[in-house]
């Protein structure tokens, strides 16, 4: 899946994420396709940082996150991020 085509929209994700994550990172370091949850993921997100994030996702974006299981989809990657706002 290419994903969502709005760079600007990706790029304040990956702001948000940093920001609210505490990640000491660049968003133009993060691949729009790479993880954002696990070991695998350039930044390492644990389940504190999914459930600061899904505040903030509620907050900026009405983005109602449910549960663990929910949250692993959406938060998948930038790109699902922002094809799941966009929708």
């Amino acid at each position: 899946m290419a994903g969502s085509g709005n760079d600007v929209l990706k790029l304040a994700l990956k702001r948000l994420i940093i920001e609210t994550c505490r990640k000491k990172a660049a968003p133009e370091s993060v691949p729009d396709d790479a993880p954002l949850i696990g070991p695998d993921s350039p930044l390492g997100l644990d389940s504190l940082d999914v459930l600061e994030l899904s505040v903030a996702l509620k907050k900026h974006y009405g983005i109602r996150i449910i549960d663990s299981k929910d949250a692993m989809r959406v938060m998948g990657s930038i790109n699902r991020l922002a094809d799941t706002i966009e929708v």
